[in-house]
């Protein structure tokens, strides 16, 4: 009988070490028949299951063109075809093709027979849409490939439940763009312009609709400088609306000082897979941290204008190979991370958001008036 498991559950070493021809399935959405999945694929001893796109497709609350999503597809399949698995596919729903090919597999799906909900729902018009993006890459020896979508989805989440007539969150996207992807088994890559474009589509839908405050939150550093690109573009295709990112979490005016005063590593201690993100999974998800696994890295080649914590530092902008500095894919201090202050700035990263849902209400409404008054 075949065994499935969450691909995302995995550290890099355990993704090392699946046989490659282990099928690797992407669906779109959940709630697929997986017995016919195994069927279809021979029933093989076991398959893993990537984190399922939430939205994107037709049927899905909402849906952009197909080619824009295929090409962010393929991408992911072709990083995991890099890494040497031979049998990597995405799942759809029937009629949805994504122009893949031979790479997909298509089952029948509740989206197909059942009105699915709006997303988001058209009374929430008046409200600020929090887009939470996370990834599914290598964080270490210790952590899962799942860090940054667990991590940015509970911030966007609570920051919705903390501010319920300001805000509202779509559900949290698992892929973002690793430029690094190579260096370190399991680390998928969405491509940084069909991510782009992807999201694109996603504010033109949404704005289409009304929608006129958005709040794009990334959970993996690696996608923040695309996400400026998007909502320049944004601001420029879509000039009544507020569109806006930010870098990571945790990193500005509120939450930053809480985790500089309560640190217990010193500066490049949380750079990557360091004492924040093993925090605040030890905060979220204890169950996928492997405390006795971890190796603390800081040897990070620092200079004055280039270092890595987690607000990056310095003037200079680069994107070196990360084995140059890391053995394990950690750049910090995870050993010295607790939980206690995983909580503590994971409370405070909500409190920041909620704050900056505020200014793109205050933003969108006193541009308007201003544009009123002309």
């Amino acid at each position: 009988m075949t065994q499935f498991f969450s691909y995302e559950h995995l550290t890099w070493p355990d993704v090392t070490a699946l046989s490659r021809d282990t099928p690797l399935v992407l669906p779109l959405g959940g709630g697929y028949e997986l017995a016919k999945v195994a069927e279809g694929l021979g029933n093989p001893p076991q398959i893993g299951l990537l984190p399922p796109l939430p939205f994107g497709w037709r049927g899905s609350g909402l849906a952009v063109a197909e080619t824009l999503l295929g090409q962010m597809v393929a991408n992911l399949l072709d990083g995991l075809r890099d890494d040497g698995f031979t049998r990597v596919l995405a799942l759809t729903p029937q009629g949805v093709d994504l122009g893949l090919g031979a790479a997909r597999m298509a089952l029948p799906h509740h989206s197909q027979f059942l009105p699915a909900p709006r997303l988001p729902a058209d009374h929430d018009r008046d409200k600020a849409v929090v887009i939470p993006i996370g990834h599914t890459e290598q964080h270490g020896y210790h952590l899962p490939l799942s860090v940054d979508t667990e991590i940015i989805g509970a911030i966007g989440e609570q920051t919705a439940v903390s501010a319920p007539h300001l805000a509202t969150c779509l559900p949290v996207f698992p892929y973002g763009v690793s430029t690094h992807r190579a260096s370190f088994a399991g680390t998928l890559n969405c491509g940084g312009r069909a991510f782009e474009d992807f999201w694109l589509a996603v504010v033109d839908v949404l704005a289409g609709r009304g929608f006129d405050k958005l709040y794009l939150i990334s959970g993996h550093g690696g996608s923040c400088s695309f996400l400026v690109n998007v909502v320049k573009y944004a601001g420029e295709r879509h000039r009544r609306i507020f569109c806006a990112t930010t870098w990571l979490h945790s990193s500005g005016h509120i939450a930053m000082p809480v985790v500089q005063q309560t640190r217990l590593s010193p500066r490049g201690g949380m750079g990557h897979a360091g004492e924040l993100e093993t925090a605040m999974m030890l905060h979220l998800r204890p169950d996928l941290v492997q405390m006795a696994k971890v190796v603390d890295e800081t040897d990070f080649v620092s200079t004055e204008s280039y270092y890595m914590d987690w607000v990056e530092g310095g003037a200079l902008v680069a994107n070196p190979p990360w084995e140059d500095d890391t053995a394990t894919g950690s750049y910090g201090a995870g050993s010295v991370a607790t939980a206690v202050n995983g909580k503590l700035w994971l409370e405070t990263a909500v409190l920041e958001k909620v704050a900056h849902v505020q200014e793109i209400h205050e933003q969108q409404q006193r541009r308007e008036a201003r544009r009123m008054g002309r």
